[in-house]
């Protein structure tokens, strides 16, 4: 636990000597012993981690109860062995705030990653304070599991997010509050707290610059939180600005070191695409898997962004709610209103086959020294596509070109770009299909456009 200290002192000349007081001991010391730390520290009252995933960045804020004496008190923050970023320590008096001034703060001499308040309080007794600061080493991060039905049309999506502290402090019973969105630092703040006090803040925080981020870490914390009675915990969520906020119910012990997971949400009956990619020049002969959702309210979802994560896919393959693998992969940032493809990896159970019938070369051109100047290549390609799953799929089959060409096929196909086309081909369980297509190709003089 880091050490927190209450140094109370009265000071009083008389005759050449120091006198020093401790108002919870009441006993007089001598000069040299006049740096004098209280020995039982007192706990946190409350903390609060707000964890920003697109940058090694928390805000800890924590309140504790502290007795002062009226007059003059040393107050000690030390960040021996973690992350904090010392340039951030903030310290302000909750009750008899009126009564309570921060005259200012030093790194003290000889004493190394520790800082002390002065603080002039007109108010002898109890005081709860907060203080609050930036720490690096605490992570989240977001993990789906989709489950598709056993015709894949629709899935159950769960969410929950892990929570990573490797900033070399525990918080224990603390409210925990997830940020997406971007946050804008000047210097990160692993950097500053492992820079020591060399060059003393004069300002606090004097090296972060977060934007919003800040105000929106403040906003809202007066909400009271906690589980619900008979029921299971949330992550309630609010939109701020460019960020939105997850806040975890109830609160959480994060200790150094450890990984924890906390339930997000779950949504059943989740409108879902499944289908089929080919396209030679990406995966070779393999057709790659997806499923397509929309993170919208007529898709189930659409309440809020979700966030960068692991999605794991899982099918029912039976009425007995047998599960089968599908696969794995990651997802970026997917705000509200979009469409997100999940690739899960290569289905053997899907087989596409192009291959290449005829090929010719004519329409040669000569110049004037019987150099050849301009040709054509015609290309015949068929298709060999075949379902052996149990139910309907849909196929991709992207074929990419070169310079001046043209398609000719009896099967529907759709210009994606320039250079591309895609052939749909739905097959049913167990199907086999065949088509073709004619590619036309000019070099040289023969090129027309």
């Amino acid at each position: 636990m880091r050490t927190f200290a209450l140094c109370v002192w009265a000071r009083i000349f008389r005759r050449g000597l120091l006198l020093s007081s401790v108002a919870a001991v009441g006993t007089f010391v001598p000069a040299a012993q006049a740096r004098i730390n209280v020995t039982t520290l007192p706990g946190r009252d409350t903390v609060q981690l707000t964890v920003y995933n697109s940058a090694d960045l928390t805000m800890v804020k924590e309140t504790r109860t502290l007795v002062f004496r009226k007059g003059l008190n040393h107050l000690e923050f030390s960040w021996a062995n973690t992350l904090i970023d010392p340039t951030s320590v903030e310290f302000r008096a909750l009750t008899h705030a009126d009564g309570v001034d921060v005259l200012d703060v030093s790194f003290p001499p000889r004493v190394t990653d520790t800082l002390e308040w002065r603080i002039n309080s007109e108010y002898a007794g109890e005081v709860k304070v907060e203080i609050r600061y930036f720490t690096s080493g605490i992570s989240w991060a977001a993990d789906y599991v989709a489950e598709a039905s056993k015709d894949e049309k629709a899935m159950s999506l769960a969410g929950s997010v892990r929570v990573n502290n490797n900033s070399g402090e525990d918080y224990e019973n603390a409210q925990v509050r997830l940020v997406v969105g971007v946050v804008r630092l000047v210097e990160q703040i692993r950097q500053l707290a492992q820079a020591g006090h060399a060059t003393p803040p004069t300002e606090m925080p004097a090296q972060i610059l977060v934007g919003g981020a800040l105000q929106l870490a403040e906003a809202s914390f007066s909400r009271a939180l906690g589980v619900v009675e008979g029921g299971e915990r949330q992550i309630v969520k609010e939109e701020m600005s460019e960020y939105f906020l997850y806040t975890v119910e109830g609160r959480d012990t994060i200790r150094n070191g450890w990984s924890k997971r906390l339930p997000s949400f779950k949504t059943p009956d989740v409108p879902v695409t499944s289908y089929y990619k080919f396209e030679k020049e990406r995966w070779g002969d393999s057709v790659m898997r997806y499923y397509r959702f929309t993170n919208s309210v007529p898709g189930k979802l659409g309440n809020e962004p979700l966030p960068d994560g692991t999605v794991k896919a899982f099918r029912v393959v039976n009425d007995d709610k047998l599960y089968q693998y599908v696969g794995a992969t990651q997802v970026k940032y997917i705000p509200v209103n979009e469409t997100v493809e999940l690739e899960l990896g290569n289905d053997p159970e899907v087989l596409i086959k192009p291959t290449l019938m005829d090929w010719r070369k004519n329409d040669v051109k000569f110049d004037q020294y019987d150099n050849v100047s301009g040709w054509t290549i015609k290309q015949n390609w068929q298709f060999e596509v075949q379902n052996s799953k149990e139910i309907d799929v849909a196929l991709d089959i992207r074929r990419n070109f070169s310079g001046d060409w043209d398609l000719d096929s009896k099967a529907d196909y759709t210009k994606v770009d320039a250079n591309s086309v895609k052939f749909i081909v739905p097959l049913k369980p167990h199907e086999k299909k065949t088509f073709s297509c004619d590619l036309t190709t000019r070099f040289g003089v023969n090129v027309t456009r």
